[in-house]
């Protein structure tokens, strides 16, 4: 059984989650839909506004946990929302050349 592959180095996964936070970049989500990509950093990891990691290829389609070039900074809802969509679905539907619908980005969750 492989486990939490986020939990077998963690001090490495947290170093890299620390160096995205670091660079205070936008969603790359909301950029790719229009949107304000802001983050407020301030905000409680709990929030659907907080700052997540995101993998750009997702640890389960073999991405790499730790390589900056794989991690993005989103909003955790938009986080959320992608599950793991690859980065050019994503672009479609922002496009609206895919037909599902643009994330939720309302306050009342």
């Amino acid at each position: 059984m492989p486990g939490n592959v986020r939990k077998k180095n963690g001090a490495a996964y947290r170093r890299a989650v620390a160096e995205v936070r670091a660079r205070h970049e936008g969603c790359w989500i909301c950029e790719a839909f229009g949107r304000d990509p802001a983050i407020d950093y301030s905000l409680p990891p709990s929030d659907p506004g907080a700052f997540q990691v995101d993998h750009l290829v997702p640890v389960s389609k073999g991405g790499s946990l730790y390589d900056p070039a794989n991690l993005a900074a989103t909003h955790r809802r938009c986080n959320q929302w992608r599950k793991a969509k690859s980065v050019a679905e994503v672009m479609r539907i922002a496009r609206g050349i895919d037909a599902e619908p643009a994330p939720r980005w309302s306050t009342d969750w």
